[in-house]
């Protein structure tokens, strides 16, 4: 047995002999300050998390070329605590040891936070039911929040009155066409999404809102945050995001907040066993 360097799982010459090895799916949730990468997804000049994650390993099966399979895109700038991904990789490797290895060869900004083997059928984006984001909001004046929070808020400029914000997230809620939320992509089969939650929260120096869905588009989230500000700040009435939440058009004069604020939470799916991470909330409208 060869020696390896510090952070190296010993298998000998994996890159050579994947072929021939048993290998095993393994589940990662994984956490990521999002401000040095231009997203989640692998990009060919732009740093991306993916990338560095398959880097690290890379480096942990002696040069293994690994392709890391996401739940999905976030956008350039944005966080997690709960991204969900899956590869398979050799089966000689602990899951324990998988996450210390592979955060040994990590930048501090990206975090294993668990590994678990999963059965082949598992796939982290097609699995998938639903996605849980935060919105997190400190208003411009207010006290300074430590480091680790400033990091993850957008600074924004108050509305006249925040509890106006509360009442109109739940407007949000139900299946509907979000072209007027995010912008023109050919790849994009439909627009149409399904939000189960919507919630708001004034917090002392600031908002927090959450968003539960089917799934999310590009820039979905944070303009949606942007009308509830562009009402809140008296450049538009209600009856203005109604319509908007009524047209199937995408809308260029929607504010796009700011990405800072916003972090995947948590990943919903299909089926219970290794790979179930919790219900979705029910879609009712008893509380509209």
């Amino acid at each position: 047995m060869s020696t390896r360097s510090k952070g190296q799982w010993p298998i000998g010459s994996a890159h050579a002999r994947m072929h021939q090895m048993q290998t095993q799916r393994f589940r990662m949730v994984v956490a990521y300050l999002g401000g040095n990468y231009r997203g989640w997804q692998r990009q060919d000049n732009a740093p991306s998390v993916q990338r560095e994650v398959e880097k690290a390993l890379a480096a942990v099966f002696d040069g293994l070329a690994v392709t890391l399979e996401g739940s999905g895109r976030t956008d350039a700038g944005v966080h997690a605590t709960g991204q969900v991904a899956h590869a398979d990789l050799p089966a000689t490797i602990p899951p324990a040891s998988l996450v210390k290895a592979l955060n040994h060869n990590l930048p501090e900004t990206i975090r294993i936070r668990s590994a678990a083997v999963v059965p082949e059928t598992f796939h982290s984006r097609k699995n998938s039911r639903g996605k849980r984001y935060v919105y997190r909001i400190r208003w411009d004046g207010a006290p300074i929040l430590p480091p680790w929070q400033t990091l993850r808020s957008a600074n924004i400029r108050p509305p006249r009155d925040p509890e106006d914000i509360t009442s109109l997230v739940s407007l949000f809620r139900g299946r509907r066409d979000w072209a007027p939320f995010t912008v023109a992509n050919p790849v994009t089969r439909t627009t149409v999404r399904t939000v189960f939650s919507a919630t708001a929260v004034v917090q002392a120096n600031g908002l927090r809102l959450e968003f539960v869905g089917d799934g999310f588009l590009r820039f979905q989230i944070r303009r949606m945050v942007g009308a509830l500000l562009q009402v809140g700040w008296g450049h538009y009435d209600r009856s203005w995001l109604e319509a908007l939440l009524m047209s199937d058009r995408h809308a260029p004069d929607v504010y796009t907040s700011p990405a800072r604020g916003l972090t995947l939470e948590h990943v919903y799916f299909r089926t219970p066993g290794p790979c179930y991470f919790g219900k979705l909330p029910s879609l009712s409208t008893d509380d509209d």
